[in-house]
């Protein structure tokens, strides 16, 4: 597979099933009517963050993909997260099972350092493109919790 292909697909994997589910979960958003913490950022913010995150995932995950890096070990932890990440918004917003997404997003976070750990052991750049993601995480871990605090 050429180089361009191979970084496309890379990206266009979680920007596309990141799009997908902030599509289907939009019309259950309820972010601007919720009580909110100190240090939350506007609506707005959030889908340009995701739309950068999910790129530098693609890339992280391309530089390992285009090296021949990837074995079973980074496919599972790779898909893993990405699963956790993708189902969180709807256990959030659609499902409003606020402490129930507070602990999925605690695991969330646990997958992407095991990730970061993995990446950065085959290639030291893939795994430190993968940092952004795990602090935002941990910020968007610290909103959760302080949502359903604030709003049970």
């Amino acid at each position: 597979m050429s180089k361009f292909k191979t970084y496309a697909k890379s990206i266009l994997i979680p920007v596309i099933l990141g799009g997908l589910v902030g599509f289907f979960i939009s019309s259950y958003m309820d972010y601007d009517t919720l009580q909110k913490p100190i240090l939350s950022p506007p609506s707005i913010v959030f889908p340009i963050v995701w739309s950068i995150l999910y790129i530098l995932m693609g890339v992280s995950y391309g530089i390992l993909k285009d090296n021949n890096l990837v074995d079973k070990d980074i496919n599972f932890i790779y898909y893993l997260q990405l699963f956790f990440n993708l189902l969180w918004p709807i256990a959030f917003f659609v499902l409003k099972w606020r402490l129930f997404a507070f602990i999925w997003i605690i695991l969330l976070a646990i997958l992407i350092l095991a990730m970061i750990i993995k990446f950065y052991n085959k290639n030291k750049l893939s795994g430190l493109l993968q940092i952004p993601y795990l602090i935002w995480t941990i910020f968007a871990t610290y909103l959760n919790l302080a949502v359903y605090l604030l709003n049970k």
